[in-house]
């Protein structure tokens, strides 16, 4: 991990970037990269073989598909490529999301589909006369790497695969993890390093991890704090017996995990979703909706006692909590009890080269430093508690940074679930994000940082479309 402390700062709180504190925290340069040895440095992913396999998926009216396998980056992976009869001569990349430890490669078409009325993001595509291609990537875990890697070595293999010409123009598209391949395939470090180079022209990242330490800090610090809170917090790192007492910890947390909505309890459990709530970015709608959604919940819960590799991905831990304090009320000054607190959980140190460069290509975990060229335009749900929105906070800030706030856009979407966005609002982000390339002109976005907007009750109704269930309606637009 070789970014220096004081490249973003750790956990914003939305009273400092307020106060423009954050910024302040975050100055400087990139320092030079720890390069690591290649004959040192082994982790557990490089031992791992998947099985690609190849979909079935049935061509939309008026386009051709194309699937098959691939050579990727640590073995075959799976394709799927759609071509409009009436092609324009962009390719859309599209990057899935996380899809476990399993040994099947699955490859996924571009996802969001709307009942009422029907949409599709597939289908707007091909309706725009836009090709897509998805990969399956040649590695499953959170293998950011193998995703990048893939999906740029699908794209160049376009005009082999299809007997096409060779496309003009190349965007990029994906959610969750998606959108950490997103993001990182137009990062100034990614095209540097990268075996597989593509110049992508825009990148729509959804729902996705736009700071990859971030991510799994808070993983760490939520299970961890949890445990505290509970009075079985850990005594040694990693916490291995974590999920043979998450059972007892729950219970000393929540009333109810039996539902698809969990209900913490007012003691212990409201600390928890306070800690929370600042750690993910602050006071906002749908917030604790979000929160108190079992599937997420479950989710977060399930990387308890884990080593900080990423399951393999990494070969050092690159959890650290030695500096957080956790706050669960919002005064000036920390209570006596959140002093006694942060004084009594386990501290721990990352490893500051846990994800070094590397002499021969990608970081096994791409960075993302907001050190991009083209147009980006994010979406991102305000209840997400799997990738919190605070994700999007921190990519702004790294973006400003670097001197390209201008090529990013943000909206907030008051949706309580990760990634759960509707087609239209997904459609409309593209359409803006590929008018925007043309024509120079910026569309609009969201304030991400300033509290008080954030905070607003109607904090993501500029560009939501459509109601989820248990979320406030929006306001009529004058």
């Amino acid at each position: 991990m070789s970014r220096t402390p004081t490249r973003r700062p750790a956990f914003p709180a939305l009273t400092l970037l307020a106060c423009g504190l954050a910024l302040a925290s975050c100055g400087g340069p990139t320092e030079p990269p720890v390069v690591v040895d290649p004959v040192t440095d082994t982790r557990v992913q490089d031992t791992r073989t998947f099985n690609a396999v190849v979909p079935n998926l049935t061509a939309l009216g008026g386009a051709a598909i194309y699937q098959g396998q691939y050579a990727g980056i640590q073995g075959p992976a799976s394709y799927a490529i759609e071509v409009p009869n009436n092609w324009n001569g962009t390719l859309v990349m599209y990057a899935h999301g996380y899809r476990g430890t399993g040994k099947d490669l699955t490859v996924d078409p571009p996802p969001f589909m709307d009942v009422t009325p029907p949409a599709s993001v597939r289908q707007h595509l091909i309706s725009q006369g836009y090709a897509w291609a998805a990969s399956s990537y040649s590695a499953n875990y959170y293998d950011v790497r193998a995703g990048l890697e893939d999906t740029n070595g699908l794209a160049l293999k376009f005009a082999e695969l299809t007997g096409k010409t060779a496309p003009r123009e190349y965007l990029i598209m994906g959610a969750s993890m998606g959108g950490h391949v997103a993001g990182a395939a137009v990062e100034k470090e990614s095209l540097a390093a990268e075996q597989n180079k593509v110049n992508y022209a825009a990148a729509l990242p959804l729902c996705g991890v736009m700071d990859e330490e971030y991510e799994f800090q808070w993983l760490g610090d939520y299970t961890t704090v949890a445990a505290q809170l509970a009075g079985l917090g850990a005594k040694t790192y990693p916490q291995t017996n974590y999920q043979q007492i998450l059972p007892d910890i729950l219970a000393a947390l929540f009333t109810s995990t039996s539902g698809q909505l969990w209900q913490e309890n007012e003691g212990q459990g409201a600390k928890l979703r306070e800690i929370a709530r600042n750690l993910t970015g602050g006071n906002r709608p749908v917030f604790e909706l979000g929160f108190r959604l079992g599937v997420y919940q479950g989710a977060v819960f399930s990387t308890g006692g884990s080593d900080g590799t990423l399951n393999g991905i990494l070969s050092k831990n690159i959890y650290g909590n030695k500096d957080r304090f956790y706050r669960w009320t919002t005064g000036e000054t920390p209570t006596p009890a959140e002093v006694a607190f942060n004084a009594a959980i386990l501290r721990v140190e990352a490893d500051p080269n846990a994800n070094p460069a590397r002499p021969s290509g990608l970081r096994w975990l791409p960075r993302i430093n907001g050190e991009f060229s083209v147009p980006v335009l994010t979406l991102h749900t305000l209840g997400d508690l799997y990738v919190p929105f605070a994700h999007q906070q921190r990519y702004r800030l790294a973006a400003q940074q670097s001197g390209n706030g201008d090529r990013l856009v943000q909206r907030a979407i008051r949706a309580p679930g990760h990634c759960q966005f509707t087609a239209a609002e997904v459609n409309e982000a593209f359409d803006d994000l590929v008018a925007w390339k043309k024509s120079g002109i910026k569309p609009a976005g969201d304030d991400v940082l300033t509290p008080a907007t954030v905070a607003d009750p109607n904090y993501g109704c500029r560009f939501t479309r459509g109601i989820r269930a248990g979320v406030a309606a929006c306001p009529p637009a004058p």
